[in-house]
C-alpha cells in the first residue's frame, strides 16, 4: 500500500469545441504505483474538459489523504495556462468582484471554477498543494499520457487505466464537463471560450468504492473495476483490427493515443515495431509529420 502522493498530471480535450469531450488525471505515488481516472461528454468544450479533469483530481485527492500517511506537498502539473493562471492568479480577483472579470462580464465557466476553487481550499487546509504548468506534447511521460486518457474518451475508445484500491474511499460524482486552454495568461475572453487544443479528452472514474449502504462487497467492485479495463482493453483492440483491415495510416500522436504510450516513444522504435498483436511499419514522412501503417500478425 503505498504511503504518499507524489505528483498528479490532469489533462482535458475537445473534438470541435465544442464537441464531444474528455478529461483524464494520473496520480503517481510512492513505490511506483498509478492510479488513472478519465472519462467522456457528449457535448462540451476543452476549457471545460481540462477543468474537470482537475477537479476530479481534487476530488480524489481529497478522499484519499485521510487513507495515507502524506506530509509532503503535492504537484498538480496541467498543459492547460487558463486552469492554471486561472486557480493562482484570476480566481481572487473573480470572487472579489462576484464572480466578474475585469472587464465586468461573468466569468465562464463559473459552476466548475467554484467547484475547484472548493476543493482547492480543502486540499491547501490539509497541505500544500502547487500548481505546475507544463508544455503540452513536449515528451513528459505523465502529461502525455492524460492526454492519450483524455483523447481516447473523447473519441469514444478510451484506453484500459491503471488503478488502485484505496480504503476508505467513496465514488467519485459524475458531473459537467467543459474547458479548453487559454494559451496566455490574460483573464479569457468569451471568444477564448472557442480555443481548442490539439487533442480531445473526456471524464470517467475509475474509482468505484462502495458506501456502507451498499449491498455490495470491495471484492465485487474491485472485480467489476478490472472487468471494465478489460473490456477498454478488448474495445481498444477492435479499434486496432479495424485501422489494419481498412489500411488506414496513424501519425505518431494518434498511434501513441492507441497504445497508451507517447509521441516520443512511438517515433524512437525505429521503422518496424510490435506492439500485441500487431505490427507498426513506418511507411512515409511529409512535412515533418511521421505515418505509421498497421498490420494483424496472424
Amino acid at each position: 500500500m503505498p504511503n504518499a502522493i507524489e505528483k498528479i498530471y490532469t489533462d482535458g480535450a475537445c473534438s470541435g469545441n465544442p464537441g464531444p469531450g474528455g478529461w483524464g488525471v494520473v496520480i503517481y505515488f510512492d513505490e511506483g504505483a498509478v492510479h488513472e481516472l478519465g472519462g467522456p461528454d457528449t457535448h462540451t468544450t476543452n476549457n471545460r474538459m481540462e477543468l474537470q479533469g482537475a477537479i476530479a483530481a481534487l476530488d480524489y485527492l481529497v478522499k484519499a489523504l485521510p487513507t495515507l500517511a502524506q506530509t509532503s506537498p503535492v504537484t498538480l502539473y496541467t498543459d492547460s495556462e487558463y486552469v492554471k493562471n486561472g486557480i493562482t492568479k484570476w480566481l481572487k480577483g473573480w470572487k472579489k468582484k462576484g464572480w466578474k472579470t475585469s472587464a465586468g462580464k461573468a466569468v465562464l465557466n463559473m459552476d466548475l471554477w467554484k467547484e475547484l476553487d472548493q476543493l482547492n481550499q480543502s486540499v491547501q487546509a490539509v497541505l500544500p498543494l502547487h500548481w505546475q504548468y507544463v508544455k503540452g506534447h513536449s515528451g513528459d511521460v505523465g502529461n502525455d499520457r492524460t492526454d492519450a486518457i483524455a483523447t481516447g474518451f473523447a473519441q469514444k475508445h478510451p484506453p484500459a487505466l491503471r488503478t488502485l484500491e484505496l480504503e476508505n474511499l467513496s465514488s467519485h460524482p459524475e458531473s459537467e464537463n467543459d474547458n479548453s486552454s487559454s494559451p496566455s495568461g490574460h483573464e479569457p475572453s468569451s471568444s477564448d471560450e472557442n480555443s481548442a487544443k490539439p487533442t480531445p479528452s473526456t471524464e470517467a472514474s475509475a474509482m468505484n468504492t462502495p458506501s456502507s449502504d451498499d449491498d455490495h462487497s470491495s471484492g465485487t467492485d474491485s472485480g467489476r473495476s478490472r472487468l471494465d479495463a478489460l473490456r477498454s482493453l478488448v474495445e481498444t483492440f477492435h479499434l486496432a483490427d479495424e485501422i489494419a483491415d481498412e489500411g488506414y495510416v496513424l501519425t505518431s500522436a494518434e498511434v501513441a493515443n492507441l497504445v497508451g504510450i507517447s509521441s516520443s516513444t512511438v517515433t524512437g522504435k525505429g521503422d518496424d515495431w510490435i506492439w500485441r498483436n500487431w505490427k507498426f511499419q513506418r511507411v512515409q514522412q511529409e512535412h515533418h509529420q511521421t505515418f505509421w501503417h498497421l498490420e494483424r500478425i496472424r
